[in-house]
């Protein structure tokens, strides 16, 4: 496999293309991702606006593969309850197409998710006791956009949450002070 030349990629995807055209990609490639790669797409969650310019986000990149294979093992333990009553929906002869391609694909994350080169958690100091997550979701959205930008694919999860007090510990965040409020598997 050849190395990627980071700074060759573009950047110039015009805004309302990129907002219209990027996607949940599920269905992710287990090739390595280049570190700088993971910074230039957090640097573009850094630009997000946020209530009185507090910026309380960090972004935490989980490459070890211990980690992203005992992340994905609680993921997975979630995910089997989340999708049962999805899956007798699905059995209906009225359910949509579309419903039953998102199913599949968010199937084959969660059981492909220990190999995602990159697990990304978004994080956000609390206040008064309570996650920001609201504060987070702007940041999120930029690193999406910046991930199709540049080329690579990534989806939106909250479900690693049912686990959050380990997941956090695991990847070295206070569950208390700076909970972890979405992942994104890149």
């Amino acid at each position: 496999m050849s190395e990627i030349d980071v700074s060759a990629i573009g950047e110039d995807i015009p805004l309302l293309e990129g907002l219209r055209t990027t996607r949940a990609i599920r269905r992710l490639k287990p090739d390595p991702v280049p570190i700088e790669l993971v910074r230039k797409v957090c640097e573009a969650g850094t630009y997000a606006p946020s209530g009185g310019n507090r910026q309380p986000w960090f972004f935490v990149a989980v490459t070890e593969k211990e980690k992203r294979t005992k992340i994905a093992n609680l993921y997975r333990s979630t995910f089997r309850q989340y999708i049962v009553p999805a899956k007798q929906a699905a059995r209906s002869p009225d359910y949509p197409e579309a419903k039953k391609r998102n199913m599949k694909a968010a199937i084959y994350l969660a059981e492909h998710l220990h190999e995602t080169p990159v697990l990304l958690f978004i994080a956000g100091w609390t206040r008064r006791g309570q996650p920001q997550s609201q504060a987070l979701f702007p940041a999120i959205q930029n690193i999406l956009l910046a991930c199709r930008a540049v080329g690579l694919g990534a989806s939106l999860t909250t479900a690693h949450r049912a686990h959050g007090e380990e997941i956090d510990t695991l990847i070295g965040l206070n569950p208390e002070k700076t909970p972890s409020i979405a992942m994104l598997p890149i």
